[in-house]
């Protein structure tokens, strides 16, 4: 028998016997027992129905260098003895959806007996000889291969096995990307130092969330119905009257919500892993396919000595890692503006406890806070009390202190069982998706001046870019480009949210500059048509108009309202 190891000159087609009695059309020499195709002839290769699972068999022995790639050289007879695969052959030019590759001579591993068919084929990556239009070539089975669809605006790699994709951060933007790409069977690894985080948030969520992502009740602590908003001067403006029966705001603990949603990713096949990651290298060309260098500190796998140092290579990355990214500064993201969030945990008797039943406090004033607003937010077993600033993060302390002092009376007897604090992002930033890197949640810059919401937010743009990479991957087939994701996921969440978070930066430009417009935004809110508008916009995530009469008469309000305290406080001053 000639030597299986080395291919040779071929002459003739016809069809060879594989192991296992499969049948490939392929070139023979009519006259010998053994050889491959003829070097530099150009040949096109259409894949059967088993080439996934062959490439998933295949995967299951990899190259010692290249762990989680096809080796270069590979002897077609052990891809046929690892699962059945039809492959068509022929020197016709290609057609859409075909592949083709360069026949040539190379040394292959010798093949055993028992895998010895009539003909052993070798190829070797080589430069196309016919044209196409793919925008790059990959490995399929050892081949240079290139798919002959028509060529797209950017160039995008099409992958010889399914898209790997890292999702760095498992809160809920990381969790809710990582599960729609886990239901679609794509290769997804979920990175999160802390398991059991406990993030510093308020941690309300709108009553759509709870549907849209289909959240058991079991993880609410309590359905908030009314609202006290609380002046300077201490004026409360009681806001709840205009909700349905059904309706709430949900007040949950980061660390339940986060696990839920982080486990149910897990679930549908996220991976995941317990560390930090420490670094990013970015490949010479990210419409190649060069892998990201991701390493990380394994913590699963500690010892004495400290975390074990890992890498792992993807072809994506999704940066879910909050407000300060590592993955954002490796894509060198732009920065942004950020408040500092402080909260207190506090536990109360159950008699006060009562008092927050369903009721959410938020305090105004320059004593809390310069350009946002304190807050006493009920849970489980005890209500958060915090507050956050951009202008003055260095007086965070003094501004906590306020707020306690402020509640003093409904927080007597409580002890502090915890102390957190946090950035919070107050715009996107500047760049949310550089190369074969996107960026979700805070990691974006995804929080709502006014406000300061994020979680739903986070969810929301998780599951849009994990949607988005689904889609454009064709479930993990291709490896979409940078313009790919600009024109669906950002130019999609900037269509779909861009009104609210304008109308919000207003609202706090105008409202947050001191005491006085303070006075007359809580004087505002008794007013019933802005509790409606208002709750309805936050409830369902949607810049609510509900008669434009209302909205000119609203106006006219705010005015005589900023007026009148401007008015008061001059009129005090002079005193």
């Amino acid at each position: 028998m000639r030597d299986p190891g080395r291919a040779v000159g071929v002459r003739g087609v016809g069809t060879h016997s594989l192991a296992g009695g499969h049948q490939i059309p392929a070139p023979i020499p009519p006259s010998a027992s053994g050889g491959a195709l003829e070097g530099g002839e150009t040949w096109y290769i259409t894949p059967g129905r088993a080439r996934q699972r062959s490439l998933r068999s295949w995967s299951q022995h990899p190259s010692p260098t290249h762990p989680h790639r096809f080796p270069t050289t590979l002897p077609l007879t052990t891809v046929v003895s690892l699962s059945p695969i039809a492959l068509s052959l022929s020197p016709r030019p290609p057609s859409p959806g075909t592949m083709a590759f360069v026949a040539g001579t190379a040394a292959m591993p010798r093949v055993s007996q028992r895998q010895t068919v009539r003909s052993t084929a070798a190829v070797r990556p080589a430069a196309m000889a016919a044209p196409v239009t793919s925008s790059r070539r990959a490995s399929f089975f050892g081949a240079s291969v290139a798919q002959t669809s028509p060529a797209p605006k950017a160039q995008s790699p099409v992958l010889s096995m399914k898209l790997r994709v890292a999702v760095v951060g498992g809160g809920p933007a990381g969790s809710c990307c990582a599960e729609e790409l886990a239901k679609a069977g794509i290769d997804v690894h979920l990175f999160e130092r802390k398991m059991d985080n406990a993030k510093p948030c308020g941690g309300a969520i709108p009553l759509c969330m709870v549907d849209e992502f289909s959240l058991p009740e079991e993880i609410i602590d309590r359905k908030v119905r009314k609202m006290a908003m609380i002046s300077p001067s201490n004026k409360v403006s009681q806001i709840g009257a205009t909700l349905k029966p059904h309706e709430y705001i949900g007040m949950t603990r980061r660390e339940i919500l986060d696990g839920y949603l982080r486990d149910r990713a897990i679930s549908l096949g996220a991976k995941p892993i317990n560390g930090l990651v420490t670094d990013i290298k970015i490949p010479s060309d990210v419409n190649s396919s060069e892998p990201y260098v991701i390493s990380y500190s394994d913590y699963a796998e500690s010892t004495k000595g400290g975390a074990q140092g890992k890498t792992l290579e993807v072809d994506y990355i999704i940066g879910a890692d909050g407000a300060n990214s590592r993955v954002a500064k490796a894509i060198d993201a732009g920065d942004y503006q950020y408040a500092i969030a402080f909260q207190e945990r506090i536990k109360l008797p159950a008699a006060q406890m009562e008092y927050y039943e369903e009721l959410a406090e938020m305090y105004v004033g320059d004593d809390v806070s310069p350009d946002f607003y304190a807050w006493v937010f009920p849970k489980y077993d005890h209500v958060g009390v915090g507050t956050g600033t951009v202008i003055d993060r260095p007086s965070i302390k003094k501004y906590q202190q306020a707020i306690r002092t402020r509640a003093a009376d409904k927080l007597a007897g409580g002890k502090i069982i915890k102390i957190e604090a946090h950035p919070i992002p107050e715009h996107p930033r500047p760049r949310r998706c550089v190369g074969r890197v996107s960026l979700v949640g805070d990691a974006a810059g995804y929080v709502t001046k006014a406000s300061g919401e994020g979680i739903y937010f986070a969810a929301k743009s998780g599951r849009m870019a994990g949607e988005a990479l689904v889609a454009l991957s064709n479930k993990g087939e291709r490896t979409p480009t940078e313009a790919d994701i600009k024109n669906s996921y950002i130019k999609d969440f900037d269509r779909k949210y861009w009104a609210t978070y304008k109308a919000l930066d207003i609202l706090q430009s105008v409202f947050y500059k001191n005491d006085k417009t303070k006075e007359s935004f809580v004087e505002l809110c008794d007013d019933e048509y802005v509790q409606r508008v208002t709750f309805d916009s936050y409830l369902y995530k949607t810049v609510t108009t509900v008669n434009p009469v209302e909205d000119v008469k609203l106006l006219f309000r705010t005015v005589g309202s900023l007026v009148k305290q401007t008015v008061k406080s001059n009129a005090a001053n002079t005193a």
